[in-house]
């Protein structure tokens, strides 16, 4: 099963009210808002994504816990971008500054902003370019490092402002650099 994108009528624009009610009333499904009012809906993952997920997750996690500097999401974490958009990274995080600048009632909503670190974890479901371009717009709104996991192909691409995006072929690691200090990425549990 692949992503749909439905269209909206222009002069039709969800509220953070309505979108909620509709990922409420679809909680099987994943939904993503892009800044046009195009409405995402992707597929629960199949069993080999899952798993490379949790161990992603279960990774940041821990460096997480151990160091305190922010809070860490996972892909049902919705954040509303500058540009309007609600995406859900499939795990993210922000610095612990950010966070305690969100109020009690912000913390609840989708997050009214972009995370300083993101990554996307390419399906079988998934378009390449499409969740390039989902990188790009990450960056367009103040993401600090994101990395795009391509299993398949055992590729990583690494988007940092301003530069052009690093491609690395069958990297064993990557390195949260100073945006995730001391965190490293083991990636053979994700490549295997």
């Amino acid at each position: 099963m692949s992503v749909l994108t439905l269209l909206l009528p222009p002069n039709l624009q969800l509220t953070d009210e309505e979108f909620e009610q509709i990922i409420a009333a679809n909680k099987d499904l994943r939904l993503e808002l892009t800044q046009y009012g195009e409405l995402v809906i992707m597929p629960p993952t199949g069993g080999e994504t899952g798993r490379r997920n949790f161990d992603l997750l279960g990774q940041l996690w821990l460096w997480n816990s151990q160091n305190n500097l922010g809070k860490a999401f996972d892909s049902s974490t919705g954040f509303k971008l500058p540009n309007g958009a609600t995406r859900s990274p499939d795990a993210s995080w922000i610095r612990i500054e950010r966070w305690n600048t969100l109020t009690p009632q912000q913390r609840k909503k989708f997050l009214p902003l972009c995370p300083d670190f993101a990554v996307e974890l390419v399906s079988e479901s998934d378009d390449v370019e499409d969740t390039r371009s989902k990188m790009q717009e990450y960056l367009a709104n103040g993401l600090q490092l994101g990395w795009l996991i391509n299993p398949q192909d055992q590729q990583v691409e690494i988007y940092r402002p301003n530069q052009t995006p690093e491609i690395l072929q069958s990297p064993t690691s990557l390195s949260g650099e100073d945006v995730l200090p001391g965190f490293i990425l083991n990636l053979q549990m994700i490549f295997a």
